[in-house]
C-alpha cells in the first residue's frame, strides 16, 4: 500500500479525495478488466483500495487494529462469479463511495471548527458525480463544475469532427449566444472530474454525450481520426451488461 501523508486543511482534504476518487474510477471502467481479473474468489478476502496519486490496488485489508485509516469493503472477489458484471461492479462502487466520504471526514474530524470545515468539505464533494454515478452512467450530460482556489471556468474542447465555433455575433444580434457559451464552460471529464485544459485532449462519447480527457479513457489524438462511432468505458460496460 502507498504511504500517504496527513492533509493539513480542507483543499487538502479534497485533494486527496479526488485522487483516491479518480484512481477507483478508473479499477471500475477503464481499467476494469484488469480489475475484475485480480478479484480472484479462491483468495482471501480482498478490497479495493485507492491512493491520492489516482492508482488504485486490491489486495488484503490492514493488519493494523484499529487501521491507519477506514478500511474498504472486505470480501469484494467473493462476490465476483455470482453476479452479473455490471450489477458487481455498480455494488463495489457504492462501497468506495462510502469508503471515500468515510476517509475524507475522518481526515476533517481532526481540525479545529470541524462544524463549518465539514460543511464547506460537504459542498466541494457533492459538487463532483459519485463514483457509482460515473460508473453506472446515471449521471446527467452538464454537471456544475468545480470552483476552488479562485479556479476560472473554461471552454469545453471542440468534439472529434466537429467543425470550430465561428466568431460570436454582437449581443444585440444574438443575446442566446452568451447562455450557450455558459453552458460548454460546465463540461469537465467524465471519468476524473476535472475540467478542461487546452493543453489536454478531450474526446466525446457518440452514445452518451459526455466529455472525457484522452488520458483518462486511453485515447489519443492520431486514434481518435480513425474512429468513426467513440463509446466510452462506462457505455460499453453497459452493453457488455445486457442479457
Amino acid at each position: 500500500m502507498e504511504a500517504s501523508t496527513m492533509p493539513m486543511s480542507v483543499e487538502e482534504v479534497f485533494e486527496d479525495y479526488q485522487g483516491r476518487r479518480a484512481g477507483l474510477i478508473k479499477a471500475l471502467t477503464t481499467e476494469v478488466r484488469e480489475f475484475r481479473q485480480q478479484c480472484d474468489p479462491a483468495k482471501e478476502n480482498l478490497c479495493l483500495y485507492a491512493y491520492p496519486k489516482g492508482t488504485w490496488e486490491v489486495t488484503l485489508p490492514a493488519e493494523e487494529v484499529p487501521p491507519e485509516l477506514p478500511e474498504p469493503a472486505l470480501g469484494i472477489n467473493f462476490a465476483r462469479d455470482g453476479m452479473e458484471h455490471r450489477d458487481w461492479v455498480s455494488l463495489i462502487a457504492v462501497h468506495s463511495d462510502s469508503w471515500l466520504y468515510a476517509v475524507a471526514f475522518f481526515y476533517c474530524a481532526r481540525f479545529n471548527k470541524q462544524e463549518s470545515y465539514r460543511k464547506r468539505l460537504f459542498g466541494m464533494i457533492n459538487e463532483l458525480p459519485t463514483v457509482y454515478e460515473v460508473v453506472s452512467g446515471r449521471k446527467s450530460i452538464k454537471e456544475k463544475p468545480i470552483a476552488t482556489n479562485g479556479a476560472s471556468k473554461v471552454k469545453p474542447s471542440i468534439k472529434k469532427d466537429k467543425p470550430p465555433k465561428q466568431a460570436p455575433p454582437p449581443k444585440e444580434e444574438d443575446e442566446s449566444y452568451q447562455d450557450e457559451e455558459d453552458e460548454e464552460n460546465e463540461t469537465f471529464c467524465g471519468i476524473c472530474g476535472g475540467l478542461y485544459s487546452k493543453s489536454e485532449f478531450w474526446i466525446a462519447c457518440d452514445v452518451c454525450e459526455k466529455w472525457f480527457h484522452g488520458k483518462c479513457v486511453k485515447i489519443t489524438p492520431a486514434r481518435a481520426e480513425h474512429i468513426k462511432q467513440y463509446k466510452c468505458p462506462p457505455c460499453m460496460n453497459h452493453k457488455r451488461a445486457r442479457p
